[in-house]
C-alpha cells in the first residue's frame, strides 16, 4: 500500500506558464494563483517523509514571446519533485478557452509517459476544469482515486459575465462556457474528493452543479511561504541581513515608484493582481479619483499584470488596462498613482508588502468574485492591513485573522471609506497588521496544508485498495497495459472464432496461462457491443483492448472505456452527411441497417460489379471528401475517417502505449485486415482466408497458416516463437 512506502501523487495544471522559479504572476489572464498555490503545494508535498514522488504536469510551450523554461520537457525542483511539460495543441502558446479540443492527446501523451516511466500513480489531482478533465480521463484508465480543485468554476464566472452585461452567445463564444461546465459537471460527477479553499467556495460555487452531492468535499486553505513574506519590522532589526538579490528587489521596487508619485512618503494603497474584468480594477481607481480627501492621504499603487504593449494583448486584458488609463486621465491622478508594467513576482513582491507596510499603507483586494485570495495572506504575512471584497475567501481569511475590513466591491465608496478607517486610525492599523502577522502563521502555512492534504488522500488510497481487495476486482486495464509488452491482436468473425472452432479452448487457455505478460486484443468489423456478445458466447476472455466498428473505435478492458482521443484524431475532415448524400444516387449501393451505422462508419452491401469501386472514389473525391473505403468478402462496403482503420487504430494503440510494433502478432482473414496485416508487426493470415489476401503472399513477416481460424493462430504463435521468451508468471 501507498501508506507504507509513500504517495506517488501526480498533479495537472495545464494551462498557464508554469516553472518552479520566477513565476511570471499576472503575465496574463492564464498565470495567476493557481500556478503559484500548484507550485508551492508540490513542492510542499515532496519535502513529506510519506510522499515518495510528486510530478506537476502541465504543457510544454516553445514560443519566441516566452521564456525557454517553458519548453524543458522536464524540470527536476528536487529529488522527489518534477514538472512534466506535455506537448498539445503544437508548442505556440494557446489560451486556456482554445486548449479545449486539444486534452485528447494531452490524455494520450501522458498515458505513454507513465508507459515510458513504469510507475503508475497512487492519486490524480486536477486543478481547473481543463486539468481536472485530463484527470478523470487517467482515473478510468488506471482506475485511481480523482481529487479535484477547481479554483474557479465556470457556472458562477457565466453568471458574473452576464452581470457585466455580456451576452451568453457573447460568452459562450469567448469562453467556451458552455463547455467548461458540462465538463465540470463530469468531474464533479467522477471525483472522489474535492479540495476547496472556504466553505463559501463550496456552498456558492459547487452547489450551482446538479452533481454536487456526489463527491466529498474537504476545505483546505492554501498555505504562503512565511519565509519570505516575513513581517516588514524585521528588516529594522540589526541581525536581520537581507540577501544581495533582496536588496537589490526592494531598490528596484522603491525606485520603479519613486517615477510615478511625487509625494512618495505617504502611506501606500496597494493593489496587485491580473488585467482581467472580475478583479475590478477599475472600480477602485473610480474609489479613489472620487475620494479629494483619500488622495490627500495617500498614493495608490496599482500591479496589473506584466505588460509590453497593450495593443499587443488579449482583447480582455487591453480593456481592462485602457479602462484603467482613462480613468487615471480622467480623475487625474497624475503624481498620485503608479501604475507599473512589471514586476519579479520572487522577490520583488515580498518586497512591495514590506515597504507598503513600512509606510503604514493598505492592501486592496477589490474583485468582483474572489475564491480565495493568496494575496491577501501574502500582504497579511509582513504586516499590511487589508480591505477585501465581501465575496468568497476573504469572509474566511478576515474571519480568522482579524485584520482587515470586507466591502462590496461594486460600491466605490466603502472601498473609499474603508480604506480612510484603516489609514487615519493608527491604533486600528497596527492592531489588524499585528493580528495579519499572528494569525497567518497560525491558520495559513504550507506545511498543515500538506498534513491536511496527505491525511486526506491516504483515506482515498487505502479506500481503493480495501475495495480491490474485497471485490477481488482485476486490475484496472491502465495498470495491466503500463506491465505488457506483447499482443495478440485478432479479428474475430472467421478468424478468431468461425465454423471451425475445435482449437478455440486451447487459444483460450494458452490466454489464460499467459495472461501477465500477454495483451489480448481484438479487430473487427463489428461494432463494440455485438463483438462483446459474441466473444461472451463462445466464452473468449474478456479483451484488453476492442478496436471496433472497422477501426473507428477502440475501447479498454471490462468497462469498455471509449477512447477519446482516437475519436479526436480520425474526426478531422470527417463529413459523414455529406458522403451518405453524395453515395445515395448510386443504386447498387445497399444501405445497411441502423444498427450497423457508426459515427465514423457509412455501411453498405455491394455485390462485385464492373468499375463500381472506381465510380464511388470518383464521386467521392470530385467533392472533397477525405475517406477510406474498405470492402471485403465482396459484400460488405465500409466507408470511414481518411485517418481511420484497423490498422492505424494499432499503431495509434503502440504509440500511446509504448508497446513495440514488432512485439505485436496480428491475425486476420479477409480484406478489411489487409492494411492492419502489412508493415512492422508480425502477421498471421488463418487457413480459411478470402482470395483478396492473396496479395500478401511472399510480403515481409506475414506467416499464412495451413489450418483454419484458432488452430492457425496457434499454428503462428509456434511458428514466430511468439511466447518463447515469454514467462507465464509474469514478464
Amino acid at each position: 500500500m501507498a501508506e507504507e512506502r509513500g504517495l506517488y501523487v501526480q498533479m495537472f495544471s495545464i494551462h498557464g506558464l508554469v516553472r518552479s522559479e520566477n513565476l511570471e504572476l499576472g503575465r496574463d489572464a492564464d498565470t495567476g494563483g493557481q500556478v503559484k498555490y500548484v507550485i508551492e503545494l508540490a513542492n510542499h508535498l515532496s519535502l513529506r517523509d510519506d510522499v515518495r514522488q510528486v510530478d506537476l504536469f502541465t504543457r510544454q510551450i516553445k514560443d519566441k514571446k516566452i521564456s525557454d523554461d517553458y519548453g524543458q520537457p522536464l524540470e527536476k525542483v528536487n529529488d522527489k519533485f518534477r514538472i512534466v511539460r506535455i506537448r498539445c495543441g503544437g508548442l505556440k502558446y494557446i489560451r486556456k478557452e482554445l486548449l479545449w479540443p486539444h486534452m485528447d492527446e494531452y490524455v494520450d501523451k501522458t498515458v505513454k509517459f507513465i508507459k515510458k516511466e513504469k510507475q503508475v500513480p497512487d492519486i490524480v489531482h486536477g486543478h481547473y476544469a481543463d486539468a481536472g478533465y485530463v484527470a478523470m480521463e487517467l482515473s478510468k484508465i488506471f482506475g485511481l482515486p480523482l481529487v479535484f480543485t477547481g479554483h474557479s468554476m465556470g457556472r458562477s464566472k457565466f453568471q458574473k459575465l452576464l452581470n457585466d452585461g455580456m451576452t451568453e452567445e457573447e460568452i459562450i463564444k469567448g469562453y467556451k462556457i458552455d463547455h467548461r461546465i458540462a465538463v465540470e459537471e463530469e468531474v464533479i460527477k467522477g471525483a472522489d474528493i474535492i479540495i476547496a479553499s472556504t466553505t463559501q467556495e463550496i456552498n456558492e460555487q459547487y452547489k450551482l452543479y446538479e452533481n454536487s452531492g456526489i463527491p466529498e468535499f474537504k476545505v483546505i486553505p492554501p498555505g504562503i511561504d512565511i519565509v519570505r513574506f516575513y513581517p516588514y519590522y524585521h528588516d529594522r532589526l540589526p541581525e536581520t541581513e537581507k540577501s544581495e538579490i533582496e536588496l537589490y528587489s526592494q531598490a528596484s521596487v522603491l525606485r520603479e515608484l519613486d517615477r510615478f508619485l511625487m509625494y512618495p512618503d505617504k502611506p501606500l494603497i496597494l493593489a496587485l493582481s491580473r488585467p482581467d474584468k472580475r478583479k475590478n480594477i477599475s472600480g477602485l481607481v473610480q474609489a479613489y479619483g472620487k475620494d479629494q480627501e483619500l488622495q490627500t492621504m495617500a498614493n495608490l499603487a496599482i500591479f496589473a499584470g506584466i505588460r509590453k504593449d497593450i495593443n499587443k494583448m488579449e482583447d480582455n486584458e487591453k480593456e481592462v488596462l485602457t479602462r484603467m488609463l482613462l480613468l487615471m486621465d480622467k480623475y487625474d491622478l497624475y503624481g498620485k498613482m503608479a501604475i507599473p508594467k512589471k514586476h519579479d513576482t520572487e522577490h520583488e513582491v515580498p518586497e512591495l508588502y514590506r515597504i507598503a507596510a513600512e509606510k503604514r499603507g493598505v492592501f486592496v483586494n477589490p474583485a468582483l468574485t474572489e475564491p480565495f485570495g493568496l494575496t491577501l495572506l501574502e500582504a497579511s504575512a509582513t504586516g499590511l492591513p487589508i480591505v477585501a471584497t465581501d465575496d468568497g475567501g476573504p469572509h474566511d481569511i478576515i474571519s480568522n485573522c482579524k485584520n482587515g475590513i470586507l466591502v462590496d466591491a461594486t460600491k466605490p465608496g466603502e472601498i473609499s471609506e474603508a480604506l480612510k478607517k484603516i489609514i487615519i486610525n493608527h491604533e486600528l492599523w497596527t492592531e489588524y497588521s499585528k493580528n495579519g502577522i499572528m494569525n497567518v502563521r497560525n491558520y495559513y502555512t504550507w506545511d498543515s496544508h500538506a498534513a491536511t492534504y496527505v491525511k486526506a488522500v491516504q483515506k482515498l488510497e487505502s479506500k481503493a485498495a480495501i475495495s480491490e481487495e474485497k471485490e477481488r476486482a482485476r486490475t484496472p486495464v491502465g495498470k495491466r497495459l503500463t506491465c505488457l509488452n506483447r499482443f495478440l491482436i485478432t479479428d474475430i468473425d472467421n478468424t478468431l472464432i468461425g465454423e471451425s472452432n475445435e482449437a478455440l479452448p486451447e487459444l483460450i487457455q494458452t490466454f489464460r496461462d499467459y495472461q501477465k505478460c500477454l495483451g489480448l486484443a481484438v479487430a473487427t468489423g463489428r461494432s463494440v457491443d455485438s463483438a462483446a456478445r459474441i466473444l461472451a458466447r463462445h466464452e473468449v476472455p474478456i479483451p484488453d483492448i476492442v478496436i471496433a466498428s472497422v477501426g473507428t473505435e477502440i475501447y479498454y478492458g471490462s468497462d469498455l472505456y471509449y477512447d477519446r482521443g482516437w475519436e479526436t484524431h480520425i474526426a478531422n475532415q470527417w463529413e459523414r452527411k455529406k458522403i451518405v448524400d453524395l453515395l445515395s444516387t448510386l443504386s447498387f449501393l445497399e444501405y445497411q441497417e441502423e444498427a450497423n451505422q457508426r459515427k465514423f462508419k457509412v455501411s453498405y452491401n455491394m455485390t462485385p460489379g464492373e468499375d463500381r469501386l472506381v465510380k464511388i472514389h470518383d464521386i467521392l473525391l470530385k467533392n472533397k471528401c477525405r475517406y477510406s473505403l474498405i470492402y471485403s468478402h465482396e459484400k460488405y462496403l465500409d466507408i470511414i475517417p481518411y485517418r481511420a482503420s484497423k490498422g492505424k487504430a494499432i499503431r495509434y494503440i503502440s504509440y500511446k502505449w509504448e508497446i513495440p510494433l514488432n512485439h505485436l502478432l496480428i491475425c486476420g482473414d479477409s480484406g478489411n485486415d489487409e492494411e492492419m496485416l502489412r508493415g512492422e508487426p508480425r502477421g498471421a493470415v488463418v487457413g480459411n482466408y478470402s482470395p483478396e489476401l492473396d496479395s500478401l503472399r511472399g510480403a515481409k513477416n506475414i506467416y499464412f497458416a495451413k489450418r483454419p481460424c484458432a488452430a492457425g493462430i496457434l499454428e503462428a504463435i509456434k511458428k514466430y516463437r511468439f511466447l518463447e521468451k515469454a514467462d507465464s508468471k509474469g514478464c
